[in-house]
């Protein structure tokens, strides 16, 4: 009996805990994990998504949008977490979620963007293509092209719209007559980076007659710079584009003709921040149906001040001196850090008591005329104010004829080349509060002594273009120009250069010491015996060669145009060596410019 007794009471006490539980682990709640947590797919392309459960091993069923295995409008997702976008022509978002099967409650999901495919579409330019796309939010848009799907090409990059919204991007700088591919890469909020179908674009043609004949040399064994070559072209007695830019194997791969057959001359074209171009243009004389326009890509006018609007601006302007005619502007324009464009314009006045002429005789002379960023003037500066009337070294009634200014942001003064006086000014022009007084006059007769050089022969004459090439632009700087030579004076006595001694052209590199007053040649390169009559201009390059144009060339030994002109990259050694070298015939590029890319910001 005892023995009974205990045999049961064990097996009660067994029951009783095996009733509480004990000997056995709690059970194991359920989690589950996708990854990744968010995705940008294309519109038709697949993303492979992955789901982690833990506490249970029966896996996943895959939903999207709440539709077991998604359909062909939210997209499809299989049993492995492959998704798949549907073929959407706008952006869409879908859910993409995991649901364990022991017990469904248990989910995760994945957030996915849908990004329709980008358009492609012609433009006015037959070189350009419009490619929109709508990009998430925070992304940045760029396109890449090239005649391949390796591209090699890049436009800058635009931000998503805040708000969100499409971003369209011209695409520029293909050859003529050819099919290029081309795609939109998105660089997401998250520095992910999504690439947009390939699409193609075929470029158009021209009338050959129009384009200029290029003919360019590379000299074996030597590296240009990189970029594209800008192209202010002159048709004078044949048609003519008015821009162009080239690559350095001399293929078109833009153009710009504001105003075909009409007789005004681009004089220049520069590149602006925003991509858009800046064009000056005008005819002869000076400053005759001028205008200032600000073009995109296509071509198409952002904005315009033509000279006669520029003549009403003035009459209602409040700034002193202002109130003036112009004939127009001309030559040249210099873009300020503010936003504000200085202007070159042409001034008639009636003149009385000019030595050698008759009373009254009319004077061209030059203003420079600040615009602000609603194209008002502000400021206003008169050649008539500050120089000798007298002093009219290649004749009336063109007695200045400015071709360059410059801001030098050291001091917020301006530059300006006057070609007629064969003087390069310094003005105070204080950002719009300077009294316009002439700090110095740099040249032949002006207030600097000429060191590494002789005086006066080596000094420039009927020059073109300056540009400060060191990093300071005031006390002791550097400034390159092209020196066209035009009755170079080759004595002490007067005697120039001309029908006996032929002129020629160079392009120097002075250092000036604005205190100790000197200009020392530092570099110079020699262009003899070819001369450019009129037109160049030099640049210094980022790789330290020099580039210059000769616009109007002559024929050898005389001063007959040759409807030709030669842009060459050269060495700053002594002697310079030629690196790169384009001849265009037919047309003259009245200046040229090499410039990264027609993208700012992106090198080519």
């Amino acid at each position: 009996m005892q023995k009974s007794f205990w045999c049961a009471s064990l097996v009660l006490t067994l029951v009783f805990l095996a009733g509480c539980g004990g000997g056995s682990q709690p059970q194991q709640s359920i989690t589950v994990v996708v990854a990744p947590q968010s995705a940008t797919v294309a519109a038709g392309a697949s993303v492979q998504l992955s789901a982690t459960v833990t506490g249970d091993s029966s896996g996943v069923n895959w939903s999207v949008n709440g539709t077991a295995g998604g359909n062909s409008t939210v997209g499809t997702v299989d049993a492995s977490g492959n998704y798949t976008a549907p073929a959407v022509t706008t952006n869409a978002a879908a859910t993409v979620a995991a649901a364990s099967k022991t017990d469904p409650t248990k989910t995760a999901s994945a957030a996915i963007t849908i990004v329709a495919p980008g358009i492609v579409a012609v433009t006015a330019n037959v070189q350009v293509a419009m490619y929109t796309i709508t990009p998430p939010t925070g992304a940045t848009v760029s396109i890449e092209f090239g005649p391949d799907t390796t591209y090699g090409l890049t436009t800058w990059q635009q931000p998503a719209p805040q708000g969100g919204g499409a971003v369209s991007i011209l695409v520029a700088g293909m050859k003529l007559n050819s099919t290029y591919h081309m795609r939109a890469v998105l660089k997401l909020a998250d520095s992910s980076v999504f690439d947009d179908v390939d699409h193609t674009f075929t470029t158009g043609t021209l009338n050959a007659a129009q384009l200029p004949n290029l003919v360019v040399t590379t000299t074996p064994g030597a590296t240009p710079q990189g970029g594209v070559e800008l192209l202010d072209l002159l048709g004078i007695g044949s048609p003519s584009l008015g821009a162009v830019v080239t690559d350095l194997s001399g293929n078109v791969l833009w153009t710009y003709n504001p105003t075909p057959g009409s007789p005004q001359q681009i004089n220049p074209i520069k590149l602006l921040p925003n991509g858009h171009f800046l064009v000056s243009y005008s005819a002869q004389p000076d400053g005759v149906n001028s205008a200032l326009q600000e073009v995109d890509l296509t071509g198409q006018v952002i904005w315009q001040l033509t000279g006669a609007q520029l003549n009403q601006e003035l009459a209602a302007a409040t700034c002193g001196g202002c109130n003036i005619t112009v004939v127009g502007m001309h030559h040249d324009f210099a873009v300020l850090p503010n936003g504000h464009v200085i202007v070159i314009a042409a001034q008639n006045v009636a003149e009385n008591g000019l030595t050698g002429f008759p009373s009254p005789t009319t004077v061209a002379g030059d203003v420079l005329i600040d615009l602000d960023e609603n194209h008002n003037p502000v400021w206003l500066w008169s050649s008539f104010d500050h120089l000798d009337l007298n002093r009219h070294l290649m004749g009336l009634p063109d007695w200045t004829h400015s071709n360059a200014v410059v801001y030098s942001p050291d001091d917020k003064a301006l530059i300006v080349s006057m070609r007629h006086q064969s003087w390069v000014l310094k003005i105070n022009y204080n950002d719009g509060q300077g009294d316009g007084q002439i700090l110095w006059k740099l040249g032949n007769q002006g207030d600097f002594s000429l060191q590494n050089g002789t005086e006066p022969q080596d000094w420039f004459y009927a020059q073109h273009d300056v540009n400060v090439i060191s990093a300071n632009s005031s006390g002791i700087f550097q400034i390159l120009l092209f020196d066209n030579g035009n009755l170079r004076v080759l004595d002490s006595g007067g005697s120039t250069c001309g029908a006996g001694t032929p002129c020629k052209s160079r392009s120097p590199i002075l250092q000036l010491d604005e205190t100790a007053k000197t200009a020392t040649i530092e570099w110079v390169d020699d262009l003899a015996p070819a001369y450019s009559i009129f037109g160049g201009s030099s640049r210094l390059l980022q790789n330290g060669n020099v580039e210059f144009d000769m616009c109007g060339l002559t024929a050898t030994g005389t001063n007959n145009l040759a409807n030709k002109s030669l842009i060459a990259e050269v060495t700053k050694t002594t002697p310079p060596q030629t690196v790169w070298q384009m001849q265009l015939s037919g047309q003259y590029a009245y200046r040229a410019f090499r410039i990264p890319s027609l993208y700012p910001g992106v090198q080519w």
